[in-house]
C-alpha cells in the first residue's frame, strides 16, 4: 500500500469506510451515545475512524492523523490526514441515506486530496490538487465524470442551500442568511457535505453554513476548488477556522459574501446583488 498515490490511498480508505457503514446502516442493534456537545455518535462512527486511522498508520506512518471522534492535531508544516467518519450522523441513525465519510489530506495546511463517499446514495466525489474534481454514481466500475461549478453570475438566478436556518443565530444572524436567501432565485436546506458537493457539480450555486469543523469542510473545500469554485468561511478566509463555510463560483461567492456582511446588519451597504449577466 505504501506505493499508492495519496489519492489512491484516500479512495482505498473510503472503500474501507464504506464496508463498515454499509453493514451498520439501519442495523437494529446500532449503538448510539451522546457526546459532550450533545451531538450523537454511533458505533459505526467510531469503527470507521479506528479502521481508517490504522490504515493510514500502516500506509503513511510518518503522517499525522486527525479525526472527529478520536482527535489529533493538524501539522502546520507537514502532512495530516483528516477524517469525518460519518458526516450526517443524525441522518445515519434515523435511516436517512444522506450521509458520507469525508477523507482529506492536508499538506502545509492546505488540502491536496479530498474524497467524499456516500454509499447509501451510491455516489462518490473526489479531487486532488491539479487533477480536477470528479463524481462517480452507481457501481464501482462505472466511469467518473468531471465536475464544474455553475456559470451563473447573478444572485437572482442562484440556487442557495444551507444546513439549518436555526444555526445562523450562532454566527452572524438569521437575518443575514434571510437577506442572502431573499436575493436568490431559490433556497433549500440540503445540508452538510451534500450541498457543497452539489455546488461542485453545478446543480446548486451557493452553499452557506455558519458552523463547521475542519473535518466537515476540508474534503469538500478541495472538491469545490478543483471544480473551479471558491470555498471559504463566511468572512472570506480559510474555512478551517470554524467560522462557517461558503461555496460558490467566484462571482457568486463575491456577491454572497457581501450579502452576508456584518456591515449590512449595522446599516452598511451590501446591495451589490447582481453581477454581469
Amino acid at each position: 500500500m505504501t506505493g499508492r498515490s495519496d489519492l489512491d490511498l484516500a479512495l482505498h480508505l473510503a472503500d474501507v469506510a464504506d464496508g463498515i457503514t454499509g453493514r451498520r446502516f439501519r442495523a437494529l442493534d446500532l449503538q448510539v451515545r451522546e457526546k459532550v456537545d450533545h451531538t450523537p455518535v454511533t458505533d459505526a462512527d467510531t469503527a470507521v475512524e479506528r479502521a481508517v486511522r490504522e490504515a493510514v498508520g500502516a500506509a503513511r506512518p510518518k503522517d499525522a492523523f486527525a479525526g472527529e471522534e478520536t482527535g489529533g492535531s493538524v501539522r502546520g508544516g507537514g502532512r495530516t490526514w483528516m477524517v469525518d467518519p460519518i458526516d450526517g450522523t443524525k441522518n445515519f441513525l434515523r435511516g436517512v441515506p444522506v450521509w458520507a465519510t469525508l477523507i482529506a489530506l492536508l499538506e502545509d495546511g492546505r488540502p491536496t486530496v479530498g474524497v467524499i463517499s456516500a454509499p447509501a446514495l451510491r455516489s462518490r466525489w473526489w479531487a486532488a490538487a491539479g487533477q480536477g474534481a470528479w463524481l462517480r454514481r452507481g457501481a464501482a466500475g462505472r466511469a467518473a465524470v468531471p465536475l464544474r461549478v455553475s456559470g451563473h453570475s447573478r444572485l437572482a438566478l442562484a440556487y442557495l442551500s444551507t444546513t439549518s436556518v436555526r444555526t445562523w443565530d450562532v454566527f452572524h444572524s438569521r437575518a443575514a442568511y434571510l437577506r442572502l436567501a431573499g436575493q436568490c432565485w431559490e433556497d433549500r436546506a440540503f445540508g452538510d457535505f451534500l450541498q457543497h458537493c452539489m455546488v461542485a457539480e453545478g446543480t446548486l450555486d451557493i452553499a452557506a453554513e455558519p458552523v463547521v469543523n475542519p473535518w466537515d469542510i476540508t474534503a469538500v473545500q478541495i472538491l469545490v476548488e478543483e471544480a473551479g469554485g471558491v470555498c471559504t468561511d463566511l468572512l472570506g478566509a480559510s474555512p478551517s477556522g470554524g467560522t462557517g463555510a461558503l461555496s460558490a463560483n467566484p462571482e457568486l461567492h463575491r456577491l454572497a459574501l457581501k450579502a452576508l456582511s456584518v456591515m449590512a446588519d449595522s446599516g452598511g451597504d451590501a446591495d451589490d446583488r447582481d453581477g454581469p449577466v
